[in-house]
């Protein structure tokens, strides 16, 4: 692949394990390479890439940041401020149970102790009227109590401020000073209380680790975000609305597998990342899915994004033995450090380890011979597998795979079955450090007939980053509104002015009057066949009413051009088993698949 636009972009997904960076230099072709992650300090993993790429270059970047903070509980001390008898909506949730036969379910995890919650009296119907008003002494004493809670962030959630934002401006100001503060009107101006405080809470807690991580990258000339929707933000913007950033690199992933299998012929296409911590997958039939219903390690997130499945199930996931002597993979992980027992440093078994074993990985190294591996290490970590379970080594490493493959397929059939879609009717799109291993074999599992793996594969998310656009959601609760056209118009006025040149696309959340949940459809489109579609059917003699508009905003950024590849061009059909190795990948084709290399450098796999 090559790339055609003028000057210096770079492309850059922090994972887990490895920090990917793309290089797209005027006149010549594309530049990979990876470096292994820091997590005490990604900034300088960055930084280090930067310069030994030189120059002054237009970075578009992935982050973990927000995503880790959340996941490993290492946010910012948060504050919640909510109408008075409202302060425990964030733990009561909606009293789902994830396991409906666990009799003794575990406790809600809340993230905001029960101290932390304050309670402003006011209140505000649905329609927007104002029924009381907080008291101006009220406010002062709130800022006297977030002051000696020594909050180093504010999430301000008031009752039905989507109609009506002027009680949380009046307590955003009040707070000023207090530190990162953010409202739910400028979050996630939507209605559904729980979803809406979970999300600004979210934005609060990850958001001053957000800021001052880019902060640390101020230096960079011009530094794109990529948000949760597969789409690009300015790097002030993202430090303001963090909380678009939890599925960042993954949304790369998909705006890249789209791509590279659009050049191939494939348009229906399931996307299969996996690297070294986790595996995320999506559907699109020519473009990515979006969700407004995203929910990260348990919380939700109300606010427009990809719909990706992500699963604990990596090259570093962990392979153990439980109490009941069955064996499990992950969601554990060796990460960066120490990583898998072969990168030298680890000595738990691992993924990686297992196809180590099974000779699916190359004793020469990784990342082109660059990095050493040390197979008798995998050996002796797999060999505590093997013993626990009274097993061959060859078998325990077969056993671990298995069992990675199978948490995987259940992320597939996520995303295809449970949304009515039959995945033998999909290309899988194969691609970070470990998707190609492993792919084959969960094709076959699941039906599905061809397998492709892009060329850059290990870096994909990367350069999905570099064929994005600059996006921006707007959205406005209104249920019980009739005349939706002046809001429409004062969304598009606000989009407009944010970003010059934008190409508008009006869309509405809509349900059948009574329901408890809501489709994302065009403004005017049919939503008794998107009804039928997702649940299987419809009933056109009922009323449909809207509850929320939303205008999606996409403003064309000069990017990268896919064109011909740099690997060989194979005509002729080769049957597996192979494996075939990359810088930062490689693939490997059981037997009873058959595999061609097309000219954009892409291998097509077949079953025979």
């Amino acid at each position: 692949m090559r790339a055609t636009r003028p000057g210096l972009r770079v492309g850059i997904d922090t994972g887990g394990t490895f920090t990917d960076f793309v290089v797209a230099r005027h006149g010549a072709g594309l530049e990979t390479f990876k470096i292994r992650s820091n997590p005490s300090n990604p900034a300088s993993v960055i930084l280090e890439g930067l310069a030994r790429i030189g120059g002054r270059p237009e970075v578009v970047h992935g982050s973990t940041v927000a995503t880790n903070a959340l996941l490993e509980r290492k946010g910012a001390r948060t504050a919640l401020v909510t109408t008075a008898g409202f302060e425990d909506v964030i733990e009561i949730g909606r009293q789902n149970r994830e396991r409906l036969y666990v009799l003794d379910p575990p406790e809600r995890r809340v993230l905001c102790e029960r101290e932390l919650r304050f309670g402003v009296s006011e209140r505000v119907t649905f329609e927007g009227e104002v029924l009381s008003a907080p008291a101006p002494e009220e406010l002062k004493r709130l800022a006297i109590q977030l002051k000696k809670a020594g909050v180093e962030a504010v999430a301000i959630c008031l009752l039905h401020s989507y109609a009506n934002a002027e009680h949380e401006r009046a307590v955003a100001a009040a707070c000023t000073g207090l530190g990162y503060v953010c409202a739910s009107n400028e979050i996630s101006p939507e209605m559904r209380e729980y979803e809406r405080t979970s999300t600004t809470y979210l934005n609060a807690y990850v958001g001053p680790l957000m800021d001052r991580y880019l902060g640390q990258l101020s230096a960079v000339r011009q530094l794109w975000v990529m948000q949760s929707s597969g789409g690009l933000l300015r790097a002030s913007e993202a430090r303001a609305q963090a909380v678009r950033t939890l599925l960042s690199g993954p949304a790369g992933g998909v705006v890249g597998a789209i791509e590279v299998a659009r050049l191939s012929g494939f348009t229906r296409v399931l996307g299969f990342d996996m690297g070294g911590t986790s595996t995320d997958v999506s559907l699109s039939e020519g473009s990515p899915r979006q969700t407004t219903e995203a929910c990260v390690d348990g919380f939700p997130v109300r606010v427009p994004g990809l719909d990706i499945q992500t699963v604990g199930a990596g090259g570093g996931s962990i392979a153990r033995v439980d109490a009941g002597g069955l064996l499990r993979v992950g969601p554990e992980s060796a990460g960066a450090q120490p990583g898998p027992a072969c990168y030298g440093t680890g000595e738990l078994p691992t993924v990686t380890d297992a196809n180590v074993v099974l000779g699916r990985i190359g004793s020469t190294g990784l990342l082109g011979g660059s990095m050493a591996i040390y197979p008798d290490r995998s050996a002796a970590a797999v060999d505590g597998i093997a013993r626990a379970l009274g097993f061959s080594r060859m078998k325990a490493a077969e056993g671990i795979v298995r069992v990675a493959n199978a948490n995987m397929e259940r992320a597939i059939r996520s995303v295809s079955v449970e949304r009515g879609y039959d995945p033998r009717e999909f290309a899988l799109v194969a691609f970070g450090g470990s998707g190609g291993l492993h792919a084959c074999e969960v094709a076959e599992s699941l039906g599905i007939e061809t397998v492709v793996v892009p060329e850059h594969a290990g870096v994909l998310s990367a350069l999905g980053m570099l064929l994005a656009d600059r996006v921006r959601d707007y959205s406005a609760g209104v249920p019980g509104v009739r005349e939706l056209e002046p809001r429409y118009r004062a969304l598009e006025r606000q989009a407009r002015a944010d970003m010059r040149g934008a190409q508008l696309m009006r869309l509405a959340d809509a349900r059948y009057v009574g329901q408890s949940f809501e489709l994302t459809i065009p403004e005017g489109g049919d939503f008794h066949a998107a009804h039928e579609r997702e649940y299987g059917y419809a009933d056109r003699s009922r009323a449909v009413e809207v509850v929320t508009i939303r205008v999606h905003a996409v403003a064309a950024v000069e990017k990268l051009r896919v064109k011909a590849g740099t690997r060989v061009v194979t005509r002729r059909q080769q049957r597996g088993p192979a494996a075939v190795a990359d810088y930062g990948s490689t693939a490997w084709i059981p037997a009873g698949w058959s595999w061609v290399v097309d000219e954009f450098g892409s291998l097509i796999i077949t079953r025979v």
